[in-house]
């Protein structure tokens, strides 16, 4: 055996598909490029995008302005003084914020922020606290445990 008498197993090549040789090949006239236009002539090149002078889509939408970073964490935010509303001495938990009414997404982690005044003497329980929060539980008495 040699190089010469390799041969391609059936159906593996197929013959290159010649047009423009006469009516009778089935491929010739306008050589399966339809009629007239761009496309139809020799050396045609489009750019990407470009829909024959309309105004292309990428320009036709409204563009975002801004940066959201792809992978930025968000939270359910509690303010400190809604936390105000749990009774004195009382552990303050996710589920109990739920309960309550003052997160609505529980599948996301909550972060407790300072805005606004707490009296009570409370636990508090959550994922993150901000700087401020943390100081206005703990000096009213209260205890921080971040989940």
């Amino acid at each position: 055996m040699d190089l010469s008498s390799l041969k391609a197993p059936k159906g593996a090549s197929k013959s290159v598909k010649r047009v423009g040789r006469g009516l009778s090949s089935g491929h010739g006239n306008t050589s399966g490029r339809g009629n007239k236009g761009q496309k139809q002539r020799s050396g045609a090149k489009i750019k990407m995008g470009f829909e024959g002078g309309q105004m292309p889509l990428q320009r036709r939408i409204p563009h975002l302005r801004g940066f959201k970073p792809i992978n930025r964490k968000e939270f359910a935010v509690v303010n400190v003084g809604d936390l105000d509303r749990f009774e004195d001495g009382a552990t303050v938990t996710p589920q109990e914020l739920k309960e309550k009414g003052l997160i609505e997404k529980d599948k996301l982690p909550i972060k407790v922020l300072g805005d606004g005044e707490i009296a009570k003497k409370i636990a508090v329980k959550a994922n993150a606290f901000s700087a401020k929060a943390r100081q206005k539980i703990e000096a009213a008495g209260g205890s921080v445990e971040v989940l």
